[in-house]
């Protein structure tokens, strides 16, 4: 292993982490309704809990309220009594076959509590981005101690590392301001 290889694979390793940062912060509820909202809902399909998209198509009816068109007919009210125990605090509502699940405005203190939850969340992606950065640096240490790398190669590799690290911090931070914004806009 080159210090190159260590390099790459922690930046495709910090890139794993954003992405799974980007996908929480897609269940993250914002004024709008989002179909990813629901991803998070088993339904109880003939004994085993699976996910709601595969027991139904999840769309959007508007911009406040989810549409979910279950594929079996009488699988509407095992749905139904899914998204209301779920936590996501919803109260969907059937039309025949197809389930209306409509999303309440949410009120300030509500939002604020959803900023500290985004903040908190691109936290825990920051540190994760860190730890990567840690054990690439201790894996060209090694390579160093093993001598197939010099010193000055370990030093290089570092500040190449942090860079990497700069940059996903910095792509975090953006991210989080801009699900803030979209939060706090009504």
């Amino acid at each position: 292993m080159t210090i190159a290889d260590v390099r790459k694979n922690a930046e495709g390793k910090m890139d794993q982490s954003i992405a799974a940062f980007k996908n929480n912060l897609s269940k993250i509820r914002t004024g709008r309704a989002n179909p990813a909202m629901l991803d998070s809902v088993q339904v109880d399909y003939y004994g085993s809990p699976v996910p709601i998209t595969q027991v139904a198509n999840v769309s959007l009816l508007d911009s406040r309220t989810i549409s979910v068109q279950p594929w079996e007919k009488g699988m509407g009210a095992k749905i139904e009594k899914a998204i209301r125990d779920s936590d996501l605090g919803l109260n969907p509502s059937s039309m025949g076959e197809l389930i209306r699940v409509p999303l309440p405005p949410m009120s300030e203190e509500r939002r604020k509590e959803l900023t500290k939850v985004v903040r908190h969340e691109g936290e825990t992606a920051k540190i994760a981005v860190r730890n990567l950065r840690r054990d690439a640096n201790e894996a060209v240490k090694k390579l160093v101690k093993d001598k197939v790398a010099s010193e000055d190669d370990q030093k290089r590799a570092e500040t190449e590392i942090q860079k990497v690290t700069d940059k996903h911090v910095i792509e975090i931070d953006h991210l989080v301001a801009a699900k803030e914004q979209e939060i706090m806009a009504v």
